[in-house]
């Protein structure tokens, strides 16, 4: 059972949802983005998503394409990823990380020596955007076999013949697209994202995680009505963006996480 599995359990038991943030990797600069990641479980964060910079990202709006430029400007890699995440199970060997980004960088580091580094560093997941589950022997398989989660997206143009492709070898939790567009474009709407959530749920009997358009604490709790979860990530980048404090920047992730807790 990876820290995924066990942590979905402990909320299931506790019937609570869970609250999911998405932060960029060096954003602004490695030791600011340390602090805030090691703040976030104290805020209220069950998994915490972790943004591998990467030059071309295809899935991600504005705000996390500069996240990712400022990220890499500040001399930001995979290695220093890792190192990151390193520093963090110094002080929390509990809380789930997932790494979430693009295969080319992987690629460059050798699948073999990445899962090794990855492992190392306390890695529990990996969502790899542009790996479609035809190529599933990339990465896929062997990060399995590794002892790591490798969790697919779906999107509203997910139909059933694909979600059943999309299922096959996905563990930890499904990442529900809610909108059809890149990160920040839009809000998602409880209405439309209920019976998505109940197909896939019935589809992979994997819990479904909502994001892309979730911003508000009020969204936050709707959404998760709806879902085993909900991820934020632009809205809490922006912050970052804005130059907030840190202490300001977990008082707004434990909005949301508050939001998402009592539905």
């Amino acid at each position: 059972m990876t820290r995924i599995d066990a942590k979905f359990a402990d909320l299931q038991a506790k019937g609570k949802k869970a609250f999911v943030s998405y932060v960029m990797a060096g954003d602004p600069d490695f030791d600011r983005s340390l602090e805030v990641v090691r703040g976030l479980p104290g805020a209220g964060v069950d998994i915490i998503e972790l943004g591998l910079p990467f030059t071309d990202p295809m899935a991600d709006g504005e705000t996390i394409q500069l996240a990712g430029q400022r990220a890499l400007d500040g001399g930001m890699t995979l290695n220093r990823t890792l190192e990151l995440a390193t520093e963090f199970r110094k002080e929390d060997d509990t809380t789930p990380i997932v790494l979430m980004g693009y295969y080319n960088p992987i690629y460059s580091m050798g699948v073999d020596a990445f899962l090794k580094a990855a492992k190392t560093a306390g890695i529990d997941g990996l969502i790899v955007v542009d790996l479609p589950p035809e190529e599933d022997s990339e990465l896929c398989l062997p990060a399995q076999a590794a002892g790591l989660n490798f969790i697919r997206l779906a999107t509203p143009t997910t139909d059933d013949h694909r979600l059943e492709r999309v299922a096959q070898n996905t563990s930890g939790f499904v990442y529900y697209v809610s909108i059809t567009g890149i990160t920040g474009a839009a809000e998602a709407d409880a209405g439309d994202v209920s019976p998505a959530v109940a197909r896939i749920s019935k589809a992979t009997g994997l819990p479904v995680i909502v994001g892309f358009g979730v911003n508000t604490p009020e969204k936050s709790n709707a959404i998760a009505k709806v879902a085993d979860g909900v991820v934020v990530g632009s809205a809490i980048v922006s912050q970052i963006a804005k130059g907030k404090s840190t202490e300001d920047i977990l008082a707004f992730v434990k909005t949301l996480a508050d939001g998402a807790h009592s539905a």
